[in-house]
């Protein structure tokens, strides 16, 4: 599934405007505040990074509560991310930070197993499907390209067609890769954009739609569940397609713009929309449930796992909640409790929660217990990067991305 960004309640959030300066917003005035940041860090001034507190694990298991661990290994990347989930993946004994060159570390040594200069466009999705991860072409040739994780190989390579500018991944199934991509007029402009299938064994075209005029070829957050692909944009639409044929099954306007990604389970798509959390039948946009939280409070972004949708809420409350009903499961104050920043990315691995934050002094990768929601412990490489974290697991350890640094956490 294709993520991405999320909004704070009553403000934009940092990471959305990192995001919309990945899509074309000019931030020189914002950079060059940051550079004085960014220079402290490299040189070991007031902003370098101090060891984490904590002890060393031993066979694997987190130290005490209220003491986050030491990473396994800490390495600089050429990470260049602006706050999408799906902007940092492990699979295949690696674990991959969306950057120029894109570069993939063992996941036990962190060691670098191999580099591809020019191998994807910064920011844009990592899309695992099939073994095969799909990129948008960092050399801007209009290609979109497959590689073999493990390896940084190449497996496949596609073209929408000369008439297209520069085809971006937004999801994957086990047949087909579903691509946005502007129309060009024949003055090089673009006022419209295309969404299209490209057959994963051989690259050709499976079926292309013109999407309506006004609608935009960035911000859209996608995922495909059986014959549906589901996706959002930046203008307030929810819209399902047949994945065989293309065509449009229905769409709506939702009551929030949806900057951040959405779950699918089962035949439903949950998307939160502000103070609501507001499920939907894939076969006909029906409404099959809701949840509201506090007045003047929102929902953060949604992430599935292990058929438990967990979510927190701008009032710093974190919600597990049954994906099929809506009926919840448990709410834990343990962030208000501690004053701790609100995740708003999920993995788990066993009995432990994680969840990774924006920016913030009491942000970081929390711990939680999956079962209740308890608060373990937080770690934060104290660097003050205000980029936000990613977090992602291969089971065996938790990657925690900040910047350009990259920590291996045990699980």
């Amino acid at each position: 599934m294709s993520k991405g960004l999320g909004t704070t309640v009553g403000r934009s959030s940092r990471r959305r405007i990192l995001r919309l300066a990945g899509g074309g917003i000019t931030m020189a005035a914002l950079g060059a505040g940051l550079t004085g940041c960014e220079d402290e860090l490299a040189t070991g001034g007031e902003g370098s990074t101090p060891p984490p507190g904590g002890t060393s694990p031993e066979d694997g298991k987190a130290p005490a509560d209220g003491k986050a661990p030491e990473p396994l290994w800490t390495k600089s990347t050429s990470a260049q991310t602006y706050g999408d989930n799906d902007e940092l993946v492990a699979v295949d004994g690696v674990v991959i930070a969306s950057g120029d060159p894109l570069a993939a570390f063992d996941g036990a040594t962190g060691e670098e197993r191999w580099s591809l200069p020019d191998g994807a466009v910064p920011g844009a999705p990592l899309l695992l499907g099939d073994g095969t991860l799909y990129l948008e072409s960092g050399k801007y040739d209009g290609s979109v390209a497959g590689y073999v994780p493990g390896s940084g190989k190449e497996a496949w390579r596609s073209r929408l067609g000369k008439e297209y500018r520069q085809p971006r991944p937004v999801a994957v199934d086990g047949e087909q890769v579903y691509v946005i991509a502007e129309i060009l007029e024949a003055d090089g402009s673009s006022h419209t954009n295309v969404i299209a299938a490209l057959n994963s064994g051989t690259g050709k075209v499976a079926w292309k739609e013109q999407r309506d005029l006004g609608t935009q070829q960035n911000g859209i957050h996608a995922a495909v569940q059986g014959r549906y692909l589901v996706y959002t944009d930046f203008k307030n639409n929810l819209t399902v397609r047949d994945t065989a044929t293309g065509k449009q099954v229905w769409t709506q306007k939702t009551t929030k713009t949806s900057y951040g990604p959405f779950v699918v389970h089962q035949d439903l798509v949950i998307v939160p929309q502000g103070q609501r959390l507001q499920a939907f039948a894939l076969s006909d946009g029906s409404e099959k449930w809701s949840v509201r939280t506090e007045e003047f409070t929102g929902f953060r972004e949604p992430s599935l796992l292990e058929d438990v949708l967990y979510i927190a809420d701008s009032s710093r409350t974190l919600w597990a909640v049954e994906p099929g009903t809506g009926k919840k499961i448990w709410q834990s104050t343990a962030l208000k409790d501690a004053s701790a920043q609100v995740p708003r990315q999920f993995v788990k691995v066993g009995g432990t929660l994680y969840g990774a934050t924006d920016l913030d002094k009491q942000g970081g990768i929390h711990a939680f217990d999956a079962k209740t929601g308890g608060l373990r412990w937080t770690f934060n490489d104290k660097s003050g990067d205000y980029h936000s974290w990613l977090v992602a697991t291969d089971g065996k350890r938790v990657y925690a991305l900040h910047g350009k640094k990259l920590h291996a956490l045990p699980a």
